[in-house]
């Protein structure tokens, strides 16, 4: 009987899963961008949003990129050029790396690491480093001050998002992405198991600040003082025009959408559905050993899996512009404080807690 298996070169997957990349980063990143920031803050605060490009401004996103790849790439005079210029690609690079672990499926993720979670914290904060360059490179006062005042807040609030994951690690005993989400589906809430046990519940304390935390990552409002338009103009991109400030533009909205994508894996259950559904659906049924583990997932999870996370993401995301457009800028003040006084201390508790009934139970 002939197989109709077929295998690819090594430099074949590469190039689909380069793509793929794309796929995951760009697209969610245009449809959450027209869905929220165009349109549901648009009937948030009683407007229609854009509604000339395209059937119901549909076709605004290609509007704007056609716009800023049109404008003239200004260098200021007394600005490090190669410095200047390559600041925009380290944050945007930060961003690629990100979306690396993030699992779509039983075996639909690009690098399935051993200490995946660790690797997506630490390259999460490579955008700093970006930020850094743009401030410093631009030779203008604004930027940087944003740079600096990016600096301090990245560095403080990366604290709290690396402790509110660590409760979810304890919980799962494993840094494995695929092994976290396994860890969701199998699990069971005092001897019930027919929603399994999304961390969310156990872990709502560590997934507030992890929100919290990520809506200070991205720099957004209420956190947004490295580009405080009223104070710095637009901080460290105040130098900043055509496609490079194009792609800080795409790192902020695409990177808002990876951190969703990672929050739907540690406290949502990633690309899994509750156990009941999957008694509901033989398709979806997994494969068990005669103790009643579950051995193995339906190869179907590699096919809806991306969807289930998709719909996962775009309930984060909401939260995210939600709060963007709801709150009040902090002071710098009030920014330091709430991180180094309220969420670490949070964060510890919430660690302790878990350690102690993990023990216990």
């Amino acid at each position: 009987m002939s197989s109709l298996a077929v295998e690819f070169a090594y430099w074949q997957t590469s190039i689909f899963k380069l793509l793929m990349a794309f796929v995951a980063v760009l697209i969610p990143a245009g449809g959450t961008v027209y869905l929220y920031l165009f349109k549901m803050v648009s009937f948030m605060q009683s407007r229609l949003g854009p509604m000339e490009a395209g059937p119901y401004g549909s076709m605004q996103l290609l509007a704007e990129v056609g716009k800023f790849a049109q404008k003239e790439d200004i260098v200021p005079d007394r600005a490090d050029d190669f410095v200047y210029k390559a600041a925009p690609y380290v944050v945007l690079i930060s961003t690629f790396l990100l979306v690396l672990v993030v699992p779509f499926g039983p075996d639909a993720v690009f690098v399935d690491f051993d200490t995946g979670i660790f690797f997506a914290l630490a390259v999460s904060s490579i955008s700093v480093i970006g930020i850094l360059m743009a401030g410093w490179a631009s030779a203008s006062k604004y930027s940087l001050m944003g740079g600096l005042r990016a600096a301090g807040q990245l560095i403080a609030y990366e604290l709290p998002l690396v402790l509110a994951v660590v409760g979810v690690v304890i919980q799962a005993g494993s840094l494995n992405m695929q092994d976290i989400v396994t860890a969701q589906i199998t699990g069971e809430m005092f001897g019930w198991g027919a929603l399994g046990n999304p961390f969310i519940l156990t872990q709502f304390v560590g997934f507030l600040i992890f929100l919290i935390a990520v809506q200070a990552e991205l720099t957004q409002t209420p956190f947004d003082m490295p580009i405080a338009e009223s104070e710095l103009v637009s901080g460290y991109m105040t130098e900043y025009s055509g496609f490079r400030f194009l792609l800080f533009f795409i790192g902020e909205f695409a990177t808002a959408n990876i951190f969703a994508f990672l929050g739907a894996t540690l406290f949502l259950g990633g690309w899994g559905v509750p156990p009941f559904i999957m008694d509901l659906i033989p398709a979806l049924a997994p494969e068990v050993n005669e103790a009643g583990q579950i051995v193995s997932f339906s190869n179907w999870f590699n096919v809806i899996g991306p969807a289930v996370m998709a719909v996962k993401m775009l309930a984060l995301a909401f939260i995210v512009y939600w709060v963007r457009f709801t709150f009040p800028r902090f002071r710098e003040d009030q920014l330091q404080k709430f991180a180094w006084k309220v969420l670490i201390p949070l964060a510890l508790v919430n660690i302790a807690v878990t350690g102690v009934l993990k023990v216990v139970f």
